[in-house]
């Protein structure tokens, strides 16, 4: 970390918020990896393979623009505040609903179960200690403390998995002692079914009415919430564009996903060995059982991951698996907070304060982590309290209700330059309504579970949430197209380099709007003290900590900004990099199809 803070100039935007785009590929696909596992995962998907098998390994295996936002991207495609306004909040409004909110309720199961600690103490602790070196080191610190913990990660996980297998005698004796995996206590009058392993547990594509996880949910509408989240999302677009080159970026998404092949021998396995080896407390049906074991009537199994580092590894190993869990917490959460801290400043703050300096805006993005900690905080007992019976699938459902509208919006704001901003806005809009109007219902009515099925109508909670997504998806791409059609179009001096079509133009772009905030053109620094005044050593070790300390960095001149711009939106690459990459996209879209094939 702290070479991070003495490595990028923490001074600027660029160098806060996008690590100065000199990042490389390695780091930038172990952020990914380690922004997108967090403790959610280790709780969530080993807890929904305790419940239901292999099917959720499927979810794990499927910047010329000069911009810092995905928000201020579409503001400079379509032009207009409504826009970008939205998607700002909206997208801090998943950070706590799915994001902070899972990653700080599966931590607080994990430190329940292996220490007994206060959840509230550990996780202010937690919280604190994550804010201290996203505050202090932007996003450079982020990316370099993700490397490490994707290591810890890696290498722990694949340590219980040696342990877990060891204990059930190999992979066949796994599969056959799976499926006789039940509780000894099942209540009264509580289906068999409620309790007893899904015969099709052990395959990935299931039945597309009676499965839990339908196959063309899994293939179509996981593309939906895939394209929104790999494409589109702040947390992840954020990584990409600090790189210091295109081939960099391909390389590090590459990496990225050859790393996403873990979860399901470190995750998924694990975690329906736990249901093998723990059957009463993780496979528990009875309402009163459950409520014994892990305070929750509904069921326990989120409590499969830890159960399994707490009873199964030794001292030392312990402490490992500890430190993977509290580094995937950790880095999700500072990837998280820096990248909400950008959406703040970047597209809400300006709007607030239009004529602030580049000082207030960096002192404003790092107010914000603190007041989103405070929030974070106090959404603790809310999860508590609605949380259901699987973690992970909360996760995923609350975002197939959201977030098709944007991944619609992305894609034919890059592939349909025909698109405009009435469009845009009101297919946004209306899949908005639509998805709000399933989600207030269930929460309304109450997802339920095998022994309490929820009263909520047919209808509306009827459709699974992975259908719902593709329905959404399609209406809200009906709808922008419609009332693009029906209205005025962009002309192209708008649009080069913003769309699919007109991505190599090197003509000059008219902004549709000048935009609210521009970096101040003689200088890329904030002028943090007055030339004349010299501060004190507090003051300025104070400033020097925070990434607000005065670079004595000459100003460029016109020509030297000129190449610095050029280079920051350069998409040009070098022909044998170029290939080496695409033949390893290539190789990991291979190896993807034959483990679909091999557990389909």
């Amino acid at each position: 970390m702290f070479a991070a803070m003495v490595s990028t100039n923490r001074a600027t935007v660029g160098g806060f918020f996008l690590a100065g785009r000199s990042m490389v590929w390695w780091p930038i696909g172990a952020s990914l990896f380690a922004s997108n596992i967090g403790s959610g995962h280790f709780v969530g998907i080993a807890g929904t393979a305790a419940a239901a098998g292999i099917a959720i390994g499927g979810f794990e295996w499927n910047v010329s623009g000069n911009v810092v936002t995905m928000p201020e991207y579409l503001k400079k495609r379509f032009g207009g505040q409504r826009i970008r306004i939205y998607l700002s909040v909206l997208s801090l409004f998943l950070y706590v609903f799915t994001k902070i909110s899972a990653d700080m309720f599966s931590g607080a199961i994990f430190i329940n179960q292996a220490l007994g600690l206060n959840i509230y103490l550990a996780v202010v602790l937690l919280l604190s200690i994550t804010a201290l070196y996203t505050v202090t080191g932007g996003l450079a610190a982020v990316i370099y403390t993700d490397t490490l913990q994707t290591i810890i990660m890696v290498v722990g996980s694949f340590i219980l998995m040696g342990y877990a297998f060891n204990q059930v005698g190999g992979y066949e004796n796994f599969q056959e002692r799976y499926m006789m995996a039940m509780p000894t206590q099942t209540g009264v009058n509580i289906s068999k079914r409620c309790y007893t392993p899904r015969p099709d547990s052990f395959h990935i594509f299931r039945d597309a009415v009676t499965g839990d996880l339908p196959w063309p949910g899994l293939v179509f509408g996981l593309t939906v919430q895939a394209t929104w989240y790999w494409c589109t999302d702040q947390v992840i677009v954020q990584r990409c564009l600090s790189a210091k080159s295109l081939s960099h970026v391909k390389a590090g998404c590459i990496l990225c996903g050859y790393l996403k092949l873990l979860p399901m021998f470190v995750m998924v396995f694990p975690g329906m060995i736990s249901r093998i080896l723990y059957p009463d407390e993780v496979a528990c049906v009875d309402p009163d059982e459950c409520q014994m074991y892990c305070g929750a009537s509904v069921g326990c199994t989120n409590i499969a991951y830890p159960k399994l580092v707490v009873d199964l590894m030794p001292n030392g190993l312990r402490g490992l698996m500890l430190s993977v869990m509290m580094a995937s917490l950790m880095s999700s959460l500072t990837s998280i907070f820096n990248s909400a801290s950008t959406l703040f400043t970047m597209d809400i703050y300006t709007k607030i304060r239009s004529s602030a300096s580049e000082k207030e805006l960096m002192i404003a993005g790092r107010v914000f982590i603190l007041v989103l900690i405070g929030v974070s905080i106090a959404w603790i007992p809310v999860v508590q309290s609605a949380q259901s019976g699987q973690l992970f699938d909360y996760i995923q459902s609350i975002t197939s209700y959201l977030t098709p509208p944007i991944a619609a919006t992305f894609m034919l704001a890059i592939f349909c330059k025909r698109v405009n901003e009435p469009g845009v806005f009101y297919g946004l809009m209306i899949g908005l309504a639509i998805g709000l109007s399933r989600m207030i219902a269930e929460f309304a009515y109450g997802t339920g579970s095998c022994v309490a099925p929820t009263n909520c109508p047919e209808i509306i909670c009827g459709v699974h949430y992975l259908y719902f997504s593709i329905i959404l998806f399609c209406i809200s791409c009906l709808v922008i197209l419609t009332i693009s059609l029906m209205t005025k179009p962009i002309e192209d001096k708008h649009l080069y380099r913003l769309c699919w079509k007109l991505r190599n133009h090197t003509e000059e772009r008219l902004d549709l709007e000048i935009d609210d905030w521009t970096e101040n053109e003689e200088s890329d620094y904030m002028d943090i003290e007055d030339p004349t005044e010299e501060p004190g050593c507090c003051k300025k070790a104070v400033l020097n900590f925070c990434g607000l300390e005065k670079s004595n960095a000459p100003a460029l001149s016109a020509e030297e900004q000129a190449e610095l711009q050029r280079k920051l939106t350069d998409t040009s690459e070098k022909p044998l990099w170029r290939n080496v990459v695409n033949a390893n996209g290539i190789i990991l879209l291979c190896v993807c199809v034959f483990f679909h094939g091999f557990y389909g």
